[in-house]
């Protein structure tokens, strides 16, 4: 079965031949669009955080997304007081609603099944990250919550127990979501976990540069929003690429899903990234730290079986 990495990397072509004027800054800006656009028709873009809808009206079915989307990650997170019970009835409702959009979602438990949504012409919803205070403090809760499908646990905080649950987490599989996380708790949790790590819902500027460097070393993926200034949102996006690593870049969500992607990946390609750097922030990046915390899994299991 095809992985979403099997696509080959879009080549994007010169602005025009060597010794030629440069074309009307109106020209380029449309030019950048349309170049923007078939490299994300053929790389679509792995979100990480989508928030479900808070009611599910027949009416609003499949929920607003930009046409760009390739894969998401459904949050679960609750608040404090609601706790097991709380994601519980999250996931419920959120494979409800995959349910009742059978010709746009698909639920998706692999990087696997990921690609096979995306070649179905469905958009792969993965479950997670779960908030770390619906874990409770519990090994057993962490276990049932990846029987249950989630893909990704937020840890915003590193102590005794996060300790054991990092460990637990690259043994089943569950990506080390450290959103929110301070850069010492980022710190420790790099220096102990074997797999790479997301921060789905990034705010990079509180991170430092020696953690993003050290994001980069881990190959873990910090994944900004797009905001509605795309300057800002490039600008951010660059520092993370010269700091962290091409490696380590990807995409949470946009604020405004009905103008896409694609004016961000224009002003980007007019800041001279290269369509490899471009497929990277779509999906390759977050589609590897998936693949990887599969991969180490797999691998820890069948040590254990021999």
């Amino acid at each position: 079965m095809a992985d979403l990495d099997d696509h080959q990397p879009f080549t994007v072509a010169p602005t025009g031949p060597a010794g030629e004027p440069d074309l009307p800054e109106q020209s380029r800006s449309l030019d950048e669009l349309n170049r923007a656009q078939a490299l994300l028709a053929a790389q679509p873009v792995v979100e990480g955080h989508t928030e479900p809808p808070r009611v599910f009206d027949p009416e609003d079915l499949p929920p607003v997304r930009a046409a760009e989307t390739g894969a998401q990650l459904w949050s679960l997170h609750v608040e404090p007081e609601e706790g097991v019970v709380g994601t519980l009835r999250r996931i419920d409702a959120i494979r409800g609603l995959i349910e009742a959009c059978p010709e746009d979602l698909r639920l998706a438990h692999s990087t696997a099944e990921m690609a096979d949504a995306v070649n179905c012409g469905r958009v792969a919803a993965l479950l997670g990250p779960v908030s770390w205070a619906a874990v409770g403090g519990s090994l057993a809760t962490l276990r049932a919550y990846h029987t249950l499908g989630a893909r990704a646990v937020n840890l915003p905080r590193f102590d005794g127990f996060a300790r054991e649950a990092v460990r637990e987490m690259n043994r089943l599989g569950l990506v080390v979501d450290l959103s929110g996380a301070d850069p010492e708790s980022v710190r420790r949790t790099l220096a102990l976990t074997r797999a790479p790590v997301l921060l789905t819902r990034a705010e990079p500027e509180e991170l430092p540069d020696d953690v993003l460097r050290l994001l980069g070393e881990n190959g873990g993926v910090c994944m900004v929003p797009v905001a509605g200034d795309l300057s800002e949102t490039a600008a951010t996006l660059d520092r993370l690429r010269a700091t962290a690593g091409p490696q380590s870049i990807g995409i949470s969500h946009t604020v405004d899903p009905a103008s896409g992607y694609a004016p961000l990946f224009a002003e980007l390609l007019r800041r001279d990234w290269p369509a490899e750097d471009l497929v990277a922030l779509a999906h390759t990046n977050a589609t590897r730290v998936l693949r990887d915390t599969e991969f180490l899994s797999r691998t820890k299991r069948l040590r254990r079986a021999a």
